[in-house]
């Protein structure tokens, strides 16, 4: 262990800085999205089987629902946009913007070079939650997504329904790519209704039981054509350390769209202006 200097306590007493003030960010028209939502009319839905995942898709200003209609359960959600995989939900930057936890009004970003919001959040019941005595919340960008190699590294073991293999496998069959050629669209991933956080005192990451029960639900609006992926975790709602002892549940996609002209004059937004010239 170093020795500790004399000035320390003013080292660690540097004020810190938002990376990114929320202010600066281009702000949604929550109250267009929700008169949009009132109206809506439900078009299709889904039921994700437990430990395991399935593809749908959404179109620019429809409602995506995710809801636990049977009890308690954590969904990995993997979004593209629906003509081009290589434009991806950037887990790291939404977390950057908005933090390790996401809510009413936060929106999930794509990946570089394109950086436009894919989605944002107009309902979540459990929006109540907030940051528990053990610094955790819901909805967390922090985690990636369990994983069989991972699995092998710790355990020895083969498993192959973590939701990494889950949305593989989601996304070949909707796709029609082999499963080596959709596993590299597969990326880290929106963690619904999944209770987490950082210890105090090692700074390690922990999942909690999740505090969702039957009929709770997020709502987001597509913001621009989107195919989305969602896997059943099969640690359930995450309160055990072994899917083998985990209940799990399904959970219910529905996709709604707006009353014609609910949305007039809204357009999905372009990607980041930077010229990509990159100084050259």
């Amino acid at each position: 262990m170093p020795e500790t200097p004399p000035d320390a306590a003013a080292r660690r007493a540097a004020p810190p800085v938002i990376c990114y003030p929320p202010d600066t960010l281009p702000a949604p028209d929550l109250a267009l999205y929700a008169r949009a939502r009132d109206g809506a009319a439900k078009t299709a839905e889904l039921l994700v089987p437990p430990r395991a995942a399935r593809c749908f898709r959404v179109a620019a200003g429809q409602v995506l629902r995710i809801s636990c209609p049977d009890g308690s359960q954590v969904g990995d959600l993997n979004l593209w946009a629906a003509d081009d995989l290589s434009e991806r939900f950037y887990s790291g930057k939404t977390r950057a913007l908005h933090g390790t936890h996401l809510g009413v009004g936060d929106r999930l970003w794509s990946c570089l070079p394109f950086l436009r919001p894919m989605a944002t959040i107009i309902a979540d019941s459990l929006g109540w939650y907030g940051v528990d005595a053990d610094g955790a919340g819901v909805h967390d960008v922090i985690g990636t997504r369990c994983d069989p190699y991972t699995n092998a590294l710790l355990t020895g073991g083969q498993y192959h329904h973590h939701c990494h293999s889950n949305l593989v496998r989601a996304l070949a069959a909707e796709t029609g790519l082999t499963p080596d050629a959709a596993e590299p669209h597969v990326h880290d991933v929106l963690n619904l209704f999944m209770c987490t956080g950082f210890t105090r005192d090692s700074q390690r990451y922990f999942t909690k039981a999740s505090p969702a029960r039957a009929g709770d639900h997020v709502e987001v609006f597509a913001e621009i054509d989107l195919l989305g992926a969602l896997s059943a975790c099969p640690w359930g709602d995450c309160g055990t350390n072994s899917p083998m002892t985990a209940t799990c549940h399904p959970l219910l996609v529905e996709i709604l769209a707006p009353a014609p002209g609910a949305l007039a004059g809204w357009r999905p937004p372009e990607p980041a202006p930077y010229d990509r010239s990159h100084g050259l």
